[in-house]
């Protein structure tokens, strides 16, 4: 026969601060192992609220967060709120901040690199169409700046990192979606 198990103060107490302790430790340990390679990799994903940046929700809007690098949707009526891991520009020469809109959606989209790359970079090729090389993914919104897009990549070590020559990447998946919800005249901020 089996004694019941006697709860007392002390050996809740003591249970909490065992368990506390085992379920911190490994965290702790993992913490003092990550490299800062590592850590660059990590998106810092922080809540919005579109009033902060849009007068109005319009036809919905998107707001590309360099810092955090996270886009974030909101639709017209405000009650689909979504929000994606993403690439951001490598540098703040090729960032570009302020208010734009979409004016175009591709989906499988070519790549032309730009003026500015291919003087960089004359080796890189003329274009690269449609498909698992296609450094644009499988979609892409044309803002009205020219040369910059809020696209997918196939490459998705790219994600949460600094690693565009100006464009806002996302997993194919999530641009997938975003195309979906966005309409051309869109509003884009970037900050």
């Amino acid at each position: 026969m089996t004694r019941p198990l006697s709860l007392s103060r002390r050996r809740v107490l003591t249970g909490a601060a065992a368990l506390g302790t085992a379920l911190c430790t490994p965290a702790l340990g993992l913490a003092q192992g990550v490299t800062g390679a590592t850590r660059n990799n990590v998106s810092s994903f922080q809540m919005q609220d579109w009033r902060d940046h849009f007068d109005s929700l319009g036809q919905g809007v998107i707001l590309a967060d360099m810092v955090s690098r996270a886009v974030h949707y909101w639709s017209a009526d405000g009650q689909d709120y979504r929000m994606w891991p993403s690439s951001v520009p490598i540098s703040e020469e090729l960032t570009r901040r302020g208010m734009t809109e979409v004016i175009r959606k591709v989906e499988g989209p070519t790549w032309t690199p730009t003026p500015s790359m291919r003087e960089r970079d004359p080796s890189l090729p003329r274009m690269i169409p449609a498909g698992p090389e296609n450094p644009l993914g499988t979609h892409a919104l044309y803002l009205s700046w020219q040369y910059y897009r809020v696209h997918g990549t196939h490459d998705t070590r790219k994600i949460g990192r600094r690693s565009s020559d100006g464009c806002i990447g996302l997993y194919n998946e999530h641009i997938a979606e975003l195309y979906a919800l966005a309409k051309i005249g869109t509003k884009v901020k970037l900050i």
